[in-house]
């Protein structure tokens, strides 16, 4: 199957996702009563700021501000989303029935991420991303499985080194508590590929890892950003970083 082909059914298959009752449920199941809350605080400070005008030619992040981590937080889970709803639509025929049943979860993790993001900034929310996936082959469960956990690793250490970024508690919560789920999906790619690593921190150092203090990897948004532009067409404009 030709890659526009592939890129035309996961783009069916994504909007399929929250027109059903399964997509339905699995975004109300994570987000819950606590996402209405905040979504209404983020509406509430939304009224009387003025937001940097979006360049046609791609998408701006302002950090000044935690509207500005938010919309990092919702660029970095399109990215996720768009990759497993690509393998959740045709998954690497060596994959195990639990395999695909745990990609469908993940896949469902992600949507609701980005679903909650995209709906708690609003207005103020940045477009969609271009995603550039042609370093990928998803017929091959080894590409499939690193790059799945690249992404998770890399994930993780965003919100972790976004972190410190946060002044309202209400996200700094929320971002506990995505974070998490985060690191659930690392530990269990991590022993697909090899058992019982799921908790290696050896292999984390270059994200800021430390495996002297049992602490996960932390990095920076722009380093973040500079690893995770290779999958990604949109240009991203960063400022008050």
């Amino acid at each position: 199957m030709k890659n526009n082909e592939l890129e035309t059914k996961s783009e069916l298959q994504d909007e399929r996702l929250f027109n059903s009752t399964v997509g339905r449920r699995s975004f109300l199941q994570y987000a819950g009563a606590s996402a209405a809350g905040i979504a209404l605080v983020a509406a509430g400070c939304r009224k009387d700021r003025n937001f940097p005008a979006v360049p046609s030619t791609g998408a701006t992040l302002d950090f000044k501000d935690d509207f500005g981590v938010l919309n990092y937080a919702y660029a970095l889970e399109q990215l996720e989303a768009a990759f497993y709803v690509r393998v959740a639509s045709a998954p690497p025929s060596s994959f195990s029935t639990a395999q695909k049943a745990y990609f469908q979860d993940i896949q469902f993790h992600e949507v609701a991420h980005r679903e909650f993001f995209k709906n708690a900034l609003g207005t103020a929310a940045i477009g969609s991303l271009e995603v550039d996936f042609s370093t990928i082959d998803f017929t091959s469960a080894t590409s499939v499985l690193g790059a799945a956990m690249a992404f998770e690793d890399l994930g993780v250490a965003a919100y972790n080194g976004a972190g410190v970024r946060i002044k309202t508690d209400a996200y700094l919560v929320l971002a506990g508590k995505i974070v998490s789920v985060e690191a659930r999906h690392a530990a269990y790619i991590r022993d697909i590929i090899s058992n019982g690593t799921f908790a290696d921190l050896n292999s984390l150092t270059s994200l800021g890892a430390s495996v002297a203090g049992g602490l996960d990897a932390a990095l920076t948004p722009d380093k973040v950003l500079a690893i995770a532009g290779k999958y990604v067409k949109t240009k991203i404009n960063v400022i008050n970083l």
